[in-house]
């Protein structure tokens, strides 16, 4: 079979393939020229799932009309310009875009129109392409000073066969708006609009450049309680900068759909992200739910290589390990300065629980008891001496808390207290009652926690066992009879490189041949273990994630449930000052805001709400 040089429009075809996979892939293609060429207003509109018809105005640049025909060849880009020495430098992107393959593409398998009128020019003028025949420029009416307007008709009307591999209308319009959002998250300075078949569905304003601009147009993507339950994260090493923000583990949610990466302003899906954030997150929530996070990298051009495919959708980092490592590490820390605050949807969804009740019909002059002989009211005197305080604004019921109590078993003593300072001062108050012997109501100074004592203690204990494993080491148990493991040749190299960091585990693994492990101790703390299934699990995770979460999640799995048993159970009666010193412990100890796995150990309602649902605002 000879060797034949293709035709330029199949060619065009073939990579439009590649490039502009379903109508949201023109339209990121599309919006990032129009970021590239300076816009700080980008337009955009699809009718029909955005096979019918895309169109993407901005206020940028523009291109001059002797430029246009360049536009619509392939590989001819104004992003890339030669060197000092003539070489063009493929590491050092600092745009977007830089192919030189979108709009070819798509005019090879669509009706492409591009009108532009570039700064400082007084006309503006258009060309089109249909199928990839290449029309004439023409002079043409442009509404704006400056800027482009891309039109696109009849997608993949050229390519049949592509057609019948696209999802519903209603499918490919969630994908278009997907992933105008993403674009508008790495661009917080620039406005976009989106209109789907006639209907307005997004307007993002411009946002001030900065985290805290950042923030509102996070807000305005991912829901407003999303700016009241994100922790800031701001950390650099070795030239990489991470910024952006993650919400708090009892803001969570059952899917990985909220988890978004930037790579130097460029939306990327990369399996790093999703490691690092089940890494970071590991302690905090359960395996089936995901934090909601929108991270930041920048870093030198020559560190991240972008040209990995078509799409631009996927980079690699020159250092992986270290990019993975400021991820967890900038998330760790955040989270443990987070202290024991819980998201603020957990208050609202306990006050949406409270709905107003009409009292029940009473006989005429309404009831009483005293009036039927059931209860004898005693004097006002004798109620208030019998109750303290019930005169104050207050009521406090229990005694006054004293700080030289001696504690129960398994409840630590609280930090003594100045005898000046009221305990309502205190971020989760003075306790004042205990109720089904489970939860403890305390009284801040501007509302009301309700705590779940074993949950909460649950958390105190966990953080003590954490600590203490990491100052004494995992105590590891000897394998009576070394146990192999067969694995893929690769699997096995990468277990037995990261031996000494399983041995800090208590796993002790060495090579036994080109495809087996050979185990001779594990931790002590999961007693008699599947040695095959624990160390293939490691395997999986060296490969997706590049670190043993397995090992680690069964570990701590293991200490909550000894915490979980070890800990204050519901049902327990605990006086005022027991009740206290876990109100101090929760403030002092990091995470104590949600038990193991996510869930909140207290909510928090404010005064304000209270009385709102009694009408007195």
């Amino acid at each position: 079979m000879p060797i034949r040089r293709l035709p330029p429009d199949l060619i065009n075809r073939i990579a439009a393939g590649e490039v502009v996979e379903r109508p949201a892939s023109a339209v990121k293609e599309l919006v990032e020229n129009a970021l590239d060429a300076g816009s700080s207003r980008i337009e955009v509109q699809a009718d029909g799932g955005g096979l019918t018809r895309i169109l993407v105005a901005d206020d940028g640049n523009g291109l001059p009309p002797e430029e246009l025909p360049l536009a619509v060849e392939r590989h001819a880009t104004s992003k890339l310009a030669p060197g000092e020495d003539g070489d063009y430098d493929l590491l050092k992107i600092l745009t977007l875009g830089f192919r030189g393959e979108a709009l070819p593409s798509i005019g090879s398998v669509a009706r492409l129109s591009i009108t532009s009128r570039a700064k400082g020019l007084a006309d503006a003028h258009a060309i089109f392409v249909e199928g990839g025949a290449v029309g004439a420029v023409s002079p043409a009416a442009f509404p704006g000073p400056h800027g482009a307007r891309v039109e696109v008709r009849d997608l993949f009307y050229a390519t049949p066969a592509r057609l019948k591999f696209m999802k519903s209308e209603r499918s490919e319009a969630l994908a278009i708006t997907e992933e105008l959002k993403r674009q508008a998250m790495a661009h917080e300075a620039v406005s976009f609009a989106l209109d789907l078949d006639g209907r307005r569905t997004l307007r993002l304003p411009a946002e001030a450049k900065g985290p805290d601009g950042r923030l509102a147009r996070l807000s305005a993507i991912m829901g407003r309680d999303f700016s009241d339950n994100a922790l800031g994260i701001d950390h650099e090493r070795e030239g990489v900068r991470l910024t952006g923000f993650a919400g708090l583990p009892t803001y969570n949610r059952g899917n990985a759909a909220h988890q978004y990466l930037f790579v130097n302003g460029r939306p990327v899906r990369d399996r790093l992200l999703q490691g690092a954030l089940r890494a970071a997150y590991a302690d905090f929530l359960a395996r089936d739910r995901h934090p909601l996070a929108a991270l930041y990298v920048e870093l030198d051009p020559h560190y991240v290589d972008v040209n990995v495919h078509p799409a631009k959708a996927e980079v690699r980092f020159r250092d992986p390990g270290l990019v993975r490592g400021l991820i967890v590490g900038g998330l760790r820390h955040a989270l443990a300065a987070a202290g024991h605050r819980a998201s603020t949807t957990v208050s609202m969804a306990a006050l949406g629980g409270f709905r107003p009740q009409e009292a029940p019909p009473q006989p005429p002059g309404g009831f009483s008891a005293w009036r039927q002989g059931g209860w004898t009211p005693a004097p006002l005197a004798a109620v208030a001496q019998a109750i303290p305080g019930l005169s104050e604004i207050s009521a406090r019921a229990e005694p006054q808390w004293d700080a030289q109590w001696e504690p129960s078993p398994g409840l630590a003593e609280a930090p003594a207290a100045a005898p000046v300072f009221d305990p309502v001062d205190y971020p989760l108050g003075a306790a004042r009652a205990q109720v089904h012997e489970t939860y403890i109501v305390a009284q801040t100074r501007d509302g009301v926690v309700i705590v779940d004592q074993h949950a909460a203690h649950e958390r105190l204990v966990y953080e003590r066992m954490k600590v203490e494993m990491a100052e004494g080491g995992v105590a590891r148990q000897a394998l009576l009879l070394p146990e192999v493991v067969e694995l893929d040749p690769a699997e096995a190299e990468r277990v037995t490189a990261r031996a000494e960091e399983l041995a800090a585990l208590g796993l002790v693994v060495e090579p036994f041949g080109p495809g087996a492990v050979l185990v001779r101790e594990t931790p002590a703390l999961l007693g008699e273990t599947d040695v095959h299934g624990l160390v293939r699990d490691i395997a999986d995770d060296l490969a997706e994630n590049g670190q043993a979460l397995a090992l680690k999640e069964r570990l701590e799995e293991v200490c909550g449930t000894m915490a979980c048993h070890g800990s204050v159970r519901a049902g327990r009666r605990l006086t005022a000052p027991e009740m206290n010193a876990l109100l101090r412990q929760m403030e002092a100890t990091p995470h104590s805001g949600q038990c193991n796995h996510g869930r909140p150990t207290y909510v928090e309602l404010k005064l304000a709400d209270i009385e709102r649902l009694f009408g007195r605002r």
